[in-house]
């Protein structure tokens, strides 16, 4: 079956780096446009950034532009969210997605907080 397990959560000093990986199996992972979403307390999940098959990527968070990027290792199903100069409102739950046949696949999330 479809399985996304999000790793490489923790706390981190503003400023700080971190990335996230995003382990993947029981699909075609070479084909497949993976998602990273968070949600902060309180707050809806958003849709931070994604990557396409094809290594294209789409930021859909203006304000992690230029700090957050992702990248892909189709021959280990894996995709990492690298993330430089975090910021307190970064601070959230972090997901792996996939959407396949109209049906939404979520990792179980990696918590990120970014505090002094």
């Amino acid at each position: 079956q479809v399985q996304l397990v999000e790793s490489g959560g923790g706390l981190v000093q503003p400023g700080g780096s971190l990335k996230l990986t995003c382990a993947a199996s029981g699909f075609p992972f070479s084909s497949s446009t993976i998602n990273w979403y968070r949600q902060a307390p309180g707050k809806e999940r958003e849709l931070v950034i994604s990557i396409m098959p094809s290594g294209f990527i789409t930021t859909h968070v203006e304000s992690v532009r230029g700090r957050f990027t992702v990248s892909r290792d189709n021959a280990k199903s894996t995709v990492y969210l690298h993330m430089d100069r975090l910021r307190p409102e970064d601070t959230a739950q972090y997901y792996c997605h996939r959407i396949s046949n109209g049906k939404d696949y979520w990792g179980q999330g990696t918590q990120v907080t970014v505090s002094s």
